[in-house]
């Protein structure tokens, strides 16, 4: 029996709305480009506090700044976390299907090994009868 849907589509199929945002979140802030913009913001914020002529909304040691990247990695950690989970998940269901297509291949060789056998001893018998017809006949 063929099965028309993998594993993948399986998983993709179980996730809900904060699944995906989960993932969605954790890849981007697993990228390069995550990091580049926070770095550029990071400096701006910085440039712009010590070399602001008139306002200083955050002065030196930049506590807001502190603030602010004190409450992303707040809410980052666990989204990061739940998206690794559903990825111990996927894997776990991946492996199970590779140990099914192993398992199922094994069989078929297995069947194979016995059919090619048979053939190889029906063979050998042909060619044994035919000698026996050749030297009878001698």
């Amino acid at each position: 029996m063929i099965n028309d849907t993998n594993w993948h589509e399986k998983h993709t199929a179980t996730l809900n709305v904060g699944s995906r945002l989960a993932d969605s979140v954790a890849k981007g802030m697993g990228s390069w480009r995550f990091i580049i913009v926070q770095t550029i913001l990071v400096l701006l914020w910085m440039t712009l506090n010590i070399a602001a002529f008139t306002y200083h909304w955050d002065v030196y040691p930049f506590i807001l700044l502190n603030l602010l990247f004190s409450t992303q990695a707040a809410y980052a950690a666990p989204i990061i976390m739940m998206s690794q989970n559903r990825q111990s998940e996927r894997d776990r269901l991946q492996a199970q299907a590779d140990y099914q297509t192993n398992i199922d291949a094994k069989l078929e060789i297995e069947a194979l090994t016995i059919q090619l056998n048979k053939l190889e001893v029906e063979k050998l018998d042909v060619i044994i009868s035919l000698l026996k017809e050749m030297k009878e006949t001698k």
